[in-house]
């Protein structure tokens, strides 16, 4: 592809997540190419595929559905794990060590743990949060020029500011209690005062059949032809 950015590019994204160091890759990709991103979810993009949906200028859901927590996933020992919850379990024994309150077995699991991974693991939540910080400012808050009760000019400082809140609710475990938890449109649009757009309120019944047979024929592909991933546009099927 080359030449100047198109205007607009619409992805119908579901996936379980993954490893945000890519999707900051994709994003970047994406935009060098497009001015305007549109992401549909008619099921689920959870952990990195959440960051993946806030890069975007514009997010469509429904009643079903779902966004998911943050907090990073990182590779250990050939696997996904999630690192806040060796931060946290860390925090927790550190704190009784220093209470003098730690039990033998619980200094034996305190010992076990690697400091240079605890970094990591920090590394990661933080790439998180300054990810969502950068794409929320630039791309979704893009025309928040006023707030909606006092009227107040919004400058970027108040852009980032709000942003930051919502990487550190979507980062927070003890919130979500777990990673697979699944966020509705309107925890979304209520608790973390989002705008999200709901494609099946009244008058959007045709959109909303389009997505939902489309989802539903790819899904079905997948499915037939054991397939874990696949990329679907107007230039190759």
């Amino acid at each position: 592809m080359n030449g100047s950015p198109k205007d607009k590019l619409a992805i119908v994204l579901q996936t379980p997540g993954g490893v945000v160091e890519i999707v900051e890759r994709m994003v970047g990709v994406i935009r060098n190419f497009y001015t305007e991103v549109i992401v549909i979810v008619p099921d689920a993009a959870m952990s990195a595929g959440t960051v993946f949906a806030l890069s975007a200028d514009n997010i469509m859901m429904d009643y079903f559905s779902r966004l998911g927590p943050i907090d990073p996933q990182i590779f250990k020992d050939g696997k996904l794990v999630p690192a806040l919850a060796y931060l946290n379990q860390y925090q927790k024994l550190n704190k009784k060590a220093e209470e003098g309150n730690l039990t033998t077995a619980e200094y034996a699991m305190l010992e076990k743990l690697d400091l240079a991974e605890l970094y990591q693991f920090e590394q990661a939540r933080e790439l998180s949060v300054e990810l969502l910080i950068t794409w929320l400012s630039q791309y979704k808050f893009k025309d928040w020029d006023t707030t909606e009760t006092r009227e107040i000019p919004v400058t970027e400082d108040m852009k980032r500011e709000r942003a930051k809140e919502i990487a550190h609710l979507l980062n927070d475990p003890e919130r979500w209690h777990s990673h697979g938890r699944g966020i509705s449109i309107d925890t979304l649009r209520y608790e973390l005062k989002l705008k999200i757009d709901d494609y099946s309120e009244n008058g959007k019944e045709e959109l909303s059949k389009c997505i939902r047979d489309y989802f539903d024929l790819l899904t079905d592909y997948l499915d037939r032809e054991n397939l874990i991933s696949f990329v679907h546009t107007k230039e190759y099927f």
